[in-house]
């Protein structure tokens, strides 16, 4: 029997916030863990990569609770690059990381983003399916990461980048 899911509240947070670090903190464990320590989960990210203009770092929370987390940075111009896709495990299955992703597409077109990128593991075959369900398609790989077979890369268009008012996060 599936338990009735809870609303995620997104907002915006400075990824250096105990709630957010330890989200992070959780994610490259668990990169880490799936990859038998091969790789450092951490994946290229620094907090100060979504503390300039054009990025943010998203905290997902059911009630009071830091469940989920995600962050957009610059990559080049009009490119934004989606970090940090977690959800906790006991949060899963809910559609909170639908919902982190969709958030943060629609701050990276608000920022001027034109196209989004990002980069995943053959092991994490939810974050494939999410991706490639919400139309990503496989790219060359790009940056730090060419060359690198493990690796996935995806992008997807955001099209016209739309004038008018912007959407606050959390609304």
């Amino acid at each position: 029997m599936s338990r009735p899911s809870s609303a995620l509240e997104i907002s915006l947070a400075d990824p250096r916030e105990p709630e957010a670090a330890a989200l992070i903190g959780a994610m490259t464990a668990e990169v880490t863990a799936i990859y038998d320590h091969k790789i450092d989960g951490a994946g290229n990210f620094k907090a100060e990569d979504v503390l300039v203009p054009g990025s943010g770092f998203l905290v997902g929370r059911v009630g009071s609770q830091a469940v989920a987390c995600g962050a957009c940075r610059p990559l080049a111009p009009g490119v934004a690059e989606i970090k940090r896709m977690f959800v906790a495990v006991e949060h899963r299955g809910r559609g909170y990381s639908k919902a982190m992703l969709t958030t943060l597409e629609r701050m990276a077109r608000e920022n001027g983003y034109e196209t989004v990128r990002l980069e995943t593991r053959p092991k994490q075959a939810a974050a494939i399916a999410l991706y490639e369900g919400l139309g990503y398609v496989r790219i060359p790989n790009y940056g730090m990461y060419e060359g690198k077979e493990d690796c996935l890369c995806y992008e997807k268009s955001l099209g016209a980048v739309e004038s008018g008012r912007r959407i606050s996060i959390g609304e």
